[in-house]
């Protein structure tokens, strides 16, 4: 702590969920069900208390039907489901279905496209799955209460190409999340409004698929196919395999690349989904890790960190089928690229709309030491904070006294005051900057919903292998161009996936008028 904030608290009501039954009576999380769901099929999706045990700590959570993380729903592409969600925890929610194209109505925003779901309540939600990939649903309000306490799952939609992707002997579907611990337990999060509004609320114990201790065995030279979802509420991860073996990165959030391409490494922010696929030829342990550098804000120094995340040990079985020949070749998506075509001339187009990300501190609500160090940790702030090097102070910020916001660089309207309206089928180009003069600059993991866009550039450098997405990074300092059709009519979202900043006011409405449009997607 800084001087003279030792004794300080947040300034917002202490929240842990107790349950209606109490602890011993809660039931304890399940792990999660794979649904399959035909087209027409009807989910039962409840909200619910469940009682967790990670690592030495017991805490009541929420779960949808009782798991953790919610069922993992697997839904061929161009299907229909209905979901009927039925809220059975002590907050007002919503279910969000993030990075489908769904009908506007369906879309799960509070505010927006629906009413809240308050405890006790049901709403219906139909939804259409368009796009082949790998999807999650969470709540839309309070996430980062909700979400972080365990409502968000899995949809794995599959294409009727047989192949879509190579072959590959397994899938994996792995939904990464943090979760905050001091001496007592779960640390509490704001009831009347969300602390850790600075940076958001990093975890201290990190999870996949909930557990802080998975294990993914495979045989030798088996091609297995990992589905990648970032669930935390603002910690961006660098995934790496600890004995350097390279990974085939083959798709994003709503498509796959236009051409496959081997990494050593995967940055993925909160929201964002990416498909990767490896073979490991020797048996033996090695392990998936976030390796970053960190900070210690403090003393303006970085660090190497290294966190393992899932186990690897790999039998010195054959694999069977031997799939090394498909792998080693790296596949051109001419589908995909022949999507992305009739955009290629608008590339050039001028910019139609510009967003500068900033924040804005109420100097009077918080400790004078705070406000200091905040305009002094401008000189040497980095492009990712990978980790939170001052959680008290970052704990002390409230969405009260913190307003993250989107500036519209042409009339300087801020957040929900932004008015932008589109036709059905415009092409608009967007260009995002992040502010690295900014009170407390840090990276925004921008989501816009119910459309896709490409990622044109960054900082002038254009991108070369595209990828449809819904949801990018935004560096501090940098500056990105995105390209997005507007082929769903409605009043849609453009936010920052940091759950506090979101809280804290980074969100805006644009609205795409249905006029001559045929189709919702």
């Amino acid at each position: 702590m800084l001087p003279s904030t030792e004794t300080l608290v947040p300034g917002v009501r202490p929240f842990l969920p107790e349950g209606p039954d109490g602890f011993a009576d809660t039931p304890e999380a399940v792990y999660r069900e794979v649904v399959p769901m035909e087209d027409g099929d009807t989910l039962d999706l409840k909200a619910t208390f469940v009682r967790r045990t990670v690592k030495e700590y017991e805490f009541i959570a929420y779960g949808f039907n009782g798991q953790y993380p919610g069922p993992l729903i697997r839904v061929d592409q161009g299907s229909t489901i209905t979901v009927r969600f039925t809220n059975a925890i002590d907050w007002p929610s919503t279910v969000h279905w993030h990075g489908v194209r769904i009908e506007n109505r369906f879309d799960g925003v509070a505010g927006v496209t629906q009413e809240l779901v308050m405890p006790g309540e049901t709403f219906t939600y139909e939804v259409v799955f368009p796009d082949a990939g790998i999807y999650w649903y969470h709540p839309h309000h309070r996430s980062e209460v909700t979400q972080g306490l365990g409502l968000f799952g899995n949809i794995l939609v599959d294409s009727p190409d047989p192949e879509y992707y190579g072959p590959a002997n397994r899938d994996e579907v792995l939904i990464l999340d943090d979760l905050l611990f001091d001496g007592a337990g779960l640390l509490p999060y704001g009831g009347d409004a969300a602390t850790h509004a600075m940076m958001g609320r990093f975890g201290n114990v990190l999870l996949v698929n909930g557990k802080p201790d998975y294990e993914l065995a495979l045989d030798r030279g088996e091609v297995v196919r990992i589905h990648l979802t970032n669930a935390s509420a603002t910690r961006t991860y660098n995934l790496s395999f600890s004995d350097g073996t390279p990974m085939k990165l083959v798709a994003s959030d709503l498509s796959r690349l236009e051409r496959e391409q081997w990494t050593e490494g995967v940055v993925i922010a909160p929201a964002e989904r990416y498909v990767i696929e490896v073979r490991f030829d020797e048996p033996g342990a090695r392990a998936l890790v976030n390796e970053v550098r960190a900070i210690n804000h403090m003393h303006g120094t970085f660090y190497t960190q290294r966190d393992t995340l899932v186990v690897v040990p790999v039998s010195n079985t054959p694999a069977d089928p031997d799939f090394e020949g498909d792998y080693r070749q790296l596949r051109q998506n001419q589908v995909v690229s022949d999507d992305i075509d009739p955009f290629r001339p608008l590339f050039d187009k001028a910019v139609d709309h510009s967003l500068t990300l900033q924040l804005r501190i109420d100097a009077e609500e918080l400790p004078l030491p705070i406000v200091n160090f905040m305009q002094i940790d401008t000189f040497y702030f980095p492009p990712v904070e990978w980790n939170d090097a001052m959680p008290d102070m970052n704990w002390l910020a409230t969405t009260e006294n913190f307003q993250w916001f989107l500036r519209d660089d042409d009339t300087g309207n801020e957040n929900l005051s932004i008015d932008w309206s589109f036709e059905h089928g415009d092409v608009v180009k967007l260009r995002i900057f992040n502010d690295p003069t900014s009170v407390h600059p840090m990276q925004h993991p921008i989501h816009l919903h119910g459309q896709r866009f490409l990622v044109l550039e960054q900082d002038g450098v254009p991108r070369t292998n595209l990828v449809w997405k819904d949801t990018t990074l935004v560096p501090t300092g940098s500056t990105v161009v995105l390209l997005v059709e507007m082929s769903n009519p409605g009043k849609w979202m453009l936010h920052c996936h940091i759950s506090e900043h979101l809280g804290a006011g980074m969100k805006m409405v644009f609205t795409v008028d249905e006029a001559g449009a045929e189709s919702s997607r």
